[in-house]
């Protein structure tokens, strides 16, 4: 008989569907559920703002959740969280009543400072991870964890392109601290990296006006920049296929590594990034990966100036989902 898996994590790209793909290989049978009731980008809005302003909402979508864990024995509940998180502590603690038996696993994928609610539901599990190091090393209830490239991207990685449509690509939520740093980079790199692919992502209008005024790094930003409907995963594919290298930037206040840098190290392309502390990574090189100090750039530096290093298989492996899926002991 197959062991029986709860997961619980935003919806986000195709990443449910691949961690669940994942599982099954494992032998898991998986029922997996979005951490809120809706992706309608006014839902996603209220969320991030005020969640106990569609509490009610909320509520009835826990309950149509509950009947299907009502009606099972599972073995792992697995909650991968993030700011989208709608379930309260409560509803934790329902889900605990009705499925004691169970090994309960969370990871936590944005930073505490983002997102502090965090805190109080980490008792509620047997093991926390986050990836994240500054957490880790503030929190004895976290373990360091980095994140994960899917399958699509090894099959990126083994196509050995080199010719290509973009110099580089971003795609990603349209951060204020992020958006200012990507377009710095993109102006800067427009004599050496010509042809660019830019995909600013808001979950929603409602998103992009709140902080266009709350936020001066969009004060001069048009809205026809952006987009608020995300991309599927065989265009991503295509765009990374397609691409010499990725961009990259942090949030702000998040030291942990976006799951776009583990991307580009899955689909093995070169990376620019502003996180300083990508340097700490056993993956890092010169040759691969560019730290960017918001100022200018070094086009001497080996980066610009050698083609991409193949980094060692074991290091590879390190960081593909099966892995990451096997170090939570799952």
């Amino acid at each position: 008989m197959k062991k029986k898996l709860l997961l619980i994590m935003p919806n986000f790209f195709d990443y449910p569907q691949a961690i669940s793909n994942e599982l099954e290989d494992m032998g898991y049978e998986v029922d997996c559920f979005d951490d809120r009731p809706s992706t309608n980008g006014f839902i996603k809005a209220i969320i991030r703002v005020n969640k106990d302003l569609i509490g009610k909402y909320i509520a009835k979508y826990f309950e149509t959740v509950m009947k299907t864990i009502r009606s099972k024995k599972y073995d792992v509940v697995f909650l991968i969280s993030g700011q989208s998180l709608s379930f309260s502590e409560e509803m934790v603690l329902q889900i605990k009543k009705e499925q004691p038996q169970a090994r309960y696993v969370l990871y936590q994928w944005d930073s505490l400072k983002n997102f502090p609610y965090i805190k109080r539901i980490e008792p509620l599990f047997d093991s926390c991870y986050s990836f994240d190091r500054k957490d880790v090393e503030e929190n004895q209830n976290l373990n360091f964890l980095p994140l994960f490239f899917t399958r699509q991207y090894e099959q990126i990685g083994s196509q050995k392109k080199t010719d290509f449509k973009y110099d580089f690509c971003f795609v990603g939520t349209a951060h204020p601290k992020k958006y200012k740093f990507i377009q710095l980079m993109s102006s800067q790199l427009k004599d050496v990296y010509p042809k660019q692919f830019i995909y600013y992502f808001f979950p929603s209008r409602i998103v992009f006006f709140y902080r266009k005024i709350m936020n001066p790094e969009l004060k001069h930003a048009h809205y026809n920049e952006f987009h608020f409907e995300s991309l599927k995963g065989e265009e991503m594919n295509a765009i990374y296929s397609d691409s010499r290298c990725v961009l990259d930037s942090a949030q702000a206040g998040q030291l942990g590594l976006t799951i776009r840098v583990l991307e580009a190290l899955g689909a093995k392309k070169k990376l620019i990034t502003t996180n300083e502390d990508i340097v700490n990574y056993d993956f890092y090189n010169e040759e691969n990966i560019y730290v960017y100090d918001g100022k200018s750039f070094d086009f001497e530096s080996p980066f610009f100036k050698k083609a991409y290093k193949e980094i060692d298989k074991e290091v590879y492996e390190k960081y593909s989902l099966r892995n990451w899926l096997r170090e939570m002991k799952i």
